[in-house]
This record gives C-alpha cells, sequence and structure tokens, in this order.
C-alpha cells in the first residue's frame, strides 16, 4: 500500500473550497501535488480535489454533485459519506476510482465537523430567478409610487373650467406628430 496524501492538507483544503477562499486552496492544492507520492489511488484522490475547486469556483454546472446538495444537513452528508465509504472499500473498483470515492468521503466528514453554517452552492439559474423576481417586485413597487404621485399632483392642481373645449385627441410634446395627425 502507497503513502496517503497528507490530512492535514486536505482538511485545510476542504474548509477553504467551502467559504470558496479559491486563491488559497489553489496553493494548498499545489502543495497536495508536491508531497504526495505518485500512486493511481493517489492520482484519483487529486482529481476529486481538483474537480472540486473547479465545480466550486464556477458554480454553475447542474448536472455537478455539489450543485444539488444541501451541504447544511448532517443526516444527508452521513449517508453520502457512507455512501462513498462504500466504493471505497468495493474490490469492483479499480485503485484510482477508490482514491477518488475517498477523496468525497473525507470531504463529507470534513462538512460534518464544520462548526461554521455553510452556505450552499446557489444554482445559477436559481439565482437569475430570484434576481427576476426582485426586478418585478421593485417595477411594481415604482409604479405604485408613480401612481401615488400623480394622484397627489391630480388634487394639487386647481381643476379647468368646464366650458374650455378639450380635443378628443391628447396633444403631444410641441413638434411631436400623434397618431391623429398622421390620420389626416
Amino acid at each position: 500500500m502507497t503513502k496517503p496524501i497528507p490530512k492535514v492538507y486536505t482538511t485545510r483544503f476542504f474548509q477553504l473550497v467551502t467559504s470558496r477562499q479559491f486563491a488559497e486552496a489553489e496553493r494548498i492544492l499545489e502543495r497536495v501535488k508536491q508531497k504526495m507520492h505518485v500512486s493511481e489511488r493517489n492520482r484519483g484522490y487529486f482529481q476529486a480535489l481538483n474537480g472540486m475547486l473547479l465545480t466550486q469556483k464556477n458554480n454553475d454546472d447542474r448536472y455537478a454533485f455539489l450543485s444539488g446538495v444541501d451541504l447544511a444537513s448532517r443526516k444527508l452528508l452521513k449517508n453520502y459519506r457512507k455512501e462513498f465509504l462504500n466504493h471505497v472499500e468495493s474490490r469492483l473498483h479499480a485503485e484510482y476510482d477508490r482514491g477518488f470515492f475517498e477523496a468525497w468521503a473525507d470531504y463529507m466528514k470534513v462538512l460534518l465537523r464544520l462548526e461554521v453554517p455553510v452556505s450552499p452552492v446557489v444554482n445559477k439559474s436559481v439565482s437569475e430567478k430570484e434576481e427576476v423576481e426582485a426586478t418585478i417586485e421593485a417595477k411594481t413597487e415604482e409604479e405604485a409610487k408613480n401612481q401615488t404621485i400623480s394622484e397627489a399632483r391630480e388634487k394639487a392642481e386647481p381643476e379647468e373650467d368646464s366650458a374650455m373645449e378639450k380635443p378628443d385627441v391628447e396633444q403631444g410634446e410641441p413638434g411631436q406628430s400623434t397618431l391623429f395627425d398622421f390620420s389626416r
């Protein structure tokens, strides 16, 4: 059996990735690469770390595992850790795959121990939907505000004499044509 990747570095890496401190996480990942012994299992472990970093960095891959996981649910994290450990122990997987699943099991273990509330990965399409809803809400508020202002102006303006003849068509700005002008 080959030497595993130092847990001190990987634990720190997981903490940094979770807190979205990508520059420092990349430095730790480089240290891991320098310290690890060359083996298929360690290559799989390293590739899993690299994938975790890239997934968290991009934050828009709806097919990625991390984008659909509620990182605050301890029960869910325990189930995932158990499942990943089953893959690590399975003799059906190659050494590379065992290393890959071992990295994920270690990540779930660190997530379970983190005291700080973890902000879940936000799917970009969800945040865009929230942004659109906020824009619609802001427009609705603005329309209500404008309606209130126009009602206040109507009350403040003196009423015109009913004897004055009002044209059937509203006149626009001076020099501006109206639909009525084009129909002549």
